[in-house]
């Protein structure tokens, strides 16, 4: 499973002006390409919605070798209720934390030079006030699970990825495909997972010829499969086939034909620009406002 990829996670973000403040003022990250869309994606990687809607990737470096955030943004809609599945990201940047308390973001202090913030929607980050000698400084995505035997059944024998660290005490695990790429960490809760409406899906990336066995084995094993092989086309630019799935807890995950992925997801120069504009184009709020009503809730 060596050729396999950590490649971002998904947000549905519902103040994009203040999500992008965030990510790029607080925590360093740069626009590394912007694309709109006239109505919702066929793999449902916007959620359950039909609408207008845009997709910004946000990273450190570049999607080849950085774990990255793809904000999602559904226009008309101004908010997503959140639920306990999504327990935060974690990086290691002295920058970030310098940033935060320059812009007087919150920041609480959970550990020795480590600090808990949240970006707008409630999602939680953890900055290590600490740089470190390798290129990406996001080391890994919490997600929330109710049986880690269960859980680690999945995502290592299923998914292949290597086992980092396990306590059993703490109910923690660590995952991965590759030492020098973003981690999965799954932490046991009491009760179930909760998705809410803001959801996410964390992706990664295959050979494309390893899509239909992959599917093949989710079927003969009898897990959720949401979205079965599926093309997806981006306006100008490649054509990438994925399939959805969800683990035991029903935390999607989406896997992406490699090859077709790594041209649709080169950097754009003109990505900052292209989001800067949108937003300055976008008048839902102004819309909203005037005729005293409240955006949609997700």
């Amino acid at each position: 499973m060596a050729t396999r990829r950590a490649l971002h996670f998904v947000f549905k973000v519902g103040n994009r002006f203040q999500t992008v403040h965030f990510f790029r003022d607080v925590l360093g990250m740069q626009v590394l390409r912007h694309e709109e869309f006239e109505e919702g994606c066929k793999a449902a990687c916007n959620g359950p919605y039909d609408g207008k809607w845009s997709k910004t990737m946000m990273g450190f470096g570049p999607e080849d070798d950085h774990f990255v955030a793809e904000l999602t943004y559904n226009y008309g809609i101004g908010d997503y209720k959140l639920g306990n599945d999504f327990m935060g990201i974690t990086l290691a940047s002295s920058q970030a934390v310098s940033n935060a308390r320059k812009l007087e973001w919150p920041l609480k202090k959970v550990a020795e030079g480590v600090f808990e913030t949240e970006a707008p929607g409630g999602y939680k980050f953890y900055l290590q006030d600490r740089s470190l000698p390798q290129s990406d400084p996001v080391l890994k995505v919490t997600l929330a699970v109710t049986d880690i035997h269960k859980s680690l059944n999945y995502w290592s024998s299923l998914l292949g990825m290597n086992i980092y660290e396990q306590d059993e005490e703490k109910q923690r695990a660590l995952l991965g495909y590759a030492d020098n790429q973003c981690k999965l960490e799954l932490q046991g809760i009491k009760g179930a997972v909760d998705h809410a409406a803001a959801f996410g899906r964390i992706a990664f990336s295959c050979p494309q010829k390893e899509l239909p066995d992959l599917e093949d084995l989710m079927k003969k094993e009898n897990q959720l499969i949401l979205t079965p092989l599926v093309s997806l086309d981006t306006p100008g630019k490649a054509t990438v086939q994925v399939v959805i799935l969800a683990d035991p807890d029903g935390h999607e995950i989406c896997f992406v034909g490699d090859e077709a992925f790594r041209e649709l997801s080169k950097r754009d120069p003109e990505g900052s620009k292209l989001l800067d504009d949108a937003m300055a184009a976008d008048k839902s709020d102004e819309w909203f406002a005037t005729r005293n009503k409240p955006k949609a809730s997700g």
